[in-house]
């Protein structure tokens, strides 16, 4: 996937109340439930044989490839309590917001003798409502990285750069770029 799109799934996972299923069988089992009971949907999910799908569920097969082991964490987690998880996305976009945690090269446009030079900076920042129903939506859409990072950097430039609007009136944009770290908190 991508750096923005896994840090806001990984934020939403904290939200979970009970953890994933942990062992190959288990995992199989719940995505061909998932699936309504077709090995063959997630054989093809998975890019596996329906015969070994089969053979996951009976727990003829109990470790799988690292490859596949990858694969299918990643679809039950995808799939794993999905009210939980919408009431988590519904909170930070109405009421709770989103705090993002960045190591990256940040950089402004702004007019002639300000300091706008391009710096490496490590920023903890607490994004409204706004900004989280806006990554969150942009997200289910199926926004590429690059768009999740613009929306990202707008956000910074409102609430770190410009404060709400009280200090950088002129700044133009914000440049948000070699991100190092970023994680995503409710």
């Amino acid at each position: 996937m991508s750096l923005f799109g896994d840090g806001l799934e990984a934020a939403v996972q904290k939200a979970f109340t009970r953890p994933a299923p942990k062992s190959a069988g288990t995992q199989m089992r719940y995505l061909v439930k998932q699936m309504k009971g077709s090995t063959k949907a997630v054989a093809q999910m998975l890019r596996v044989s329906q015969r070994t799908v089969e053979r996951y569920v009976k727990d003829q097969i109990k470790k799988p490839r690292p490859d596949l082991a990858a694969r299918m964490e990643r679809e039950v987690k995808k799939r794993w309590q999905p009210q939980i998880r919408a009431k988590a996305k519904a909170k930070a976009a109405s009421t709770g917001g989103i705090v993002i945690d960045t190591r990256a090269r940040m950089g402004y446009t702004a007019p002639i003798g300000s300091t706008d030079q391009d710096r490496i900076r490590h920023l903890t920042v607490a994004l409204p409502p706004v900004y989280a129903a806006r990554l969150f939506d942009a997200q289910d859409a199926g926004a590429s990285d690059d768009e999740l990072q613009e929306i990202a950097a707008e956000a910074l430039k409102d609430v770190y750069f410009q404060d709400g609007g009280r200090r950088a009136g002129s700044l133009e944009e914000v440049r948000f770029t070699d991100v190092e770290h970023l994680e995503f908190d409710l």
